[in-house]
C-alpha cells in the first residue's frame, strides 16, 4: 500500500511539473496513404481560412492559420503567453482571441477572468491589440461592430467603436451563486444566449434575454448556433472514443431559441447525431460550423481529456457526406484545439505577409537541418522544410 501511494505521489508530481511548463511541443507525423489521398482531394476545394490554437511551436500555445483546404499552415501569433480560442471577424480582416496575462495558464483557469485579456490580431499577423481586460470567451456579432464575452458568472457585450460594455446576463441572479458562464454564444438575432454552465451548475442550454427564462439542452458543453439561428449544436458525453470519457457532436432544430428534439431516458434520436468518428480517435471537442452551415471543423483525441495538453487533431467534414469522408487536417503530436473556419478571399496583402512568414520559417528550418551534417533525421527535416517552402511559394503566387 505504501509502495502504491509512493508511486502515485511521484506520478502526481510528474504530471504537475509537466502541466506547469505548458503543453508538449510535439513533432510532425506523416499521414497514412489514405489520409494523404483525402488531403489531396480537399486541396483547392475551399477558399478561406482556418485558425486554431496550437502548442506545436510554443508550449504556451500560439494562434496559427491555414487555408480552408488544410494547406499552408503558419503561425499568426508568437508570444510568451497562452493564446487560444480564436474567432475570425465576419469580414475576415482580423482574429479575436484569449491571451493569458503572463506565462502558462491552463484552460481550466478560464473561470478566472483576472488571468486573461481579449486581443485581436490582423489576419496577416500584424497589429496585435488588447481589446478587453479581465475577460474570456470572446466572439463576434454578425455585423462585426460588437463582441460578446464573459467574466466568470457574467456575460457582456462591447460596442467596438465606443468601447462601451453592457451587462446582458448576471448568472448568479439568473441561476444560483457560484455559477460560471462559459462560452456564451449570442443568437444571430440577438435574442438568446447559448451557454455552458459550470461551477455550481453543470449543464448546457439557452437563456431568453427578453423573457429571462432558461431552456436546458442537456449535459455536455460548447453549445453554439448555426449562421441563422435555426440550429443548435454541442458536445455530448456519449458515443465512440478511445478514452474513459467518450464524446460526440449533436445538433438540434431551434425554434424561438428553444431546442425542439429532446435527449432523455430513451436515448438520442438518430437525426440529432451530427458527428461521432469511428475508432479510438473519437473524443470530439471544439466543434465549429462554417459560416454557410455546410462544413464542420473540430478536434479529436484518442486519449486524455485536458483541452490544452493532449494530442487533439483537427478534422473537417462536409455535412451530410458519410462519416468516413471526414478529413484530418493536422498532423502533429502537440496540442491543436479550438478551430474556427471562415470562407472568403483572404486579402492579398494578408496572404502575402503570412506566406512570407512561412518562407522565413521554412528557410530557417532548412538551415537548421543542414547544419552539423545531413543525417537521416536531418534529411527528413529538410524534406519537410522544402514541402513547407513549396506551399508558401504557391501562396505568394497571384491568383488567376
Amino acid at each position: 500500500m505504501k509502495k502504491f501511494a509512493f508511486i502515485s505521489a511521484i506520478g502526481f508530481l510528474a504530471v504537475s511539473a509537466f502541466a506547469a511548463q505548458g503543453a508538449p511541443v510535439g513533432a510532425s507525423v506523416d499521414p497514412t496513404p489514405e489520409e494523404q489521398k483525402a488531403l489531396d482531394a480537399l486541396k483547392g476545394k475551399l477558399e478561406g481560412a482556418i485558425v486554431w490554437s496550437t502548442s506545436r511551436a510554443n508550449s504556451l500555445h500560439d494562434i496559427w492559420i491555414m487555408n480552408a483546404d488544410g494547406t499552408n499552415a503558419r503561425a499568426l501569433t508568437k508570444s510568451n503567453n497562452v493564446d487560444w480560442f480564436p474567432r475570425v471577424a465576419p469580414d475576415g480582416s482580423k482574429v479575436l482571441f484569449n491571451r493569458s496575462k503572463g506565462g502558462w495558464v491552463p484552460e481550466n483557469d478560464a473561470n478566472y477572468p483576472e488571468k486573461w485579456d481579449l486581443w485581436t490580431v490582423g489576419i496577416d499577423g500584424s497589429n496585435e491589440t488588447k481589446l478587453v481586460e479581465n475577460a474570456t470567451w470572446g466572439t463576434w456579432r454578425p455585423d462585426g461592430k460588437s463582441i460578446v464575452f464573459s467574466r466568470a458568472g457574467k456575460v457582456f457585450t462591447m460596442d467596438l467603436a465606443s468601447k462601451k460594455e453592457t451587462l446582458v446576463l448576471d448568472g448568479e441572479k439568473a441561476f444560483k451563486a457560484g455559477v460560471i458562464l462559459q462560452e456564451p454564444n449570442m443568437s444571430p438575432d440577438g435574442k438568446h444566449l447559448a451557454i455552458t454552465l459550470r461551477g455550481s451548475m453543470r449543464e448546457t442550454g439557452v437563456w431568453d434575454l427578453a423573457k429571462k427564462s432558461w431552456t436546458k439542452s442537456g449535459d455536455g458543453c460548447q453549445i453554439d448556433w448555426n449562421f441563422d439561428g435555426s440550429k443548435l449544436y454541442r458536445v455530448n458525453p456519449t458515443g465512440n472514443g478511445g478514452t474513459a470519457a467518450p464524446s460526440e457532436i449533436l445538433w438540434f432544430t431551434a425554434k424561438d431559441g428553444k431546442q425542439v428534439e429532446k435527449v432523455g431516458f430513451f436515448g438520442i434520436p438518430k437525426n440529432v447525431k451530427l458527428m461521432d468518428l469511428p475508432g479510438r480517435r473519437s473524443h470530439e471537442y471544439f466543434p465549429r460550423l462554417s459560416p454557410d452551415g455546410k462544413w464542420l471543423v473540430w478536434g479529436a483525441t484518442d486519449k486524455g481529456h485536458d483541452h490544452d495538453l493532449f494530442d487533439y487533431e483537427l478534422y473537417i467534414w462536409k455535412i451530410g457526406e458519410p462519416v468516413e469522408t471526414a478529413t484530418r487536417i493536422t498532423y502533429n503530436s502537440g496540442n491543436d484545439r479550438w478551430p474556427d473556419i471562415w470562407f472568403g478571399k483572404v486579402p492579398a496583402a494578408a496572404a502575402s505577409t503570412t506566406a512570407a512568414k512561412a518562407v522565413e520559417t521554412a528557410a530557417n528550418a532548412t538551415a537548421a537541418a543542414i547544419a552539423g551534417g545531413v543525417s537521416d533525421a536531418k534529411m527528413d527535416e529538410l524534406i519537410k522544410a522544402i514541402d513547407r517552402l513549396t506551399e508558401a511559394v504557391k501562396a505568394l503566387a497571384p491568383s488567376k
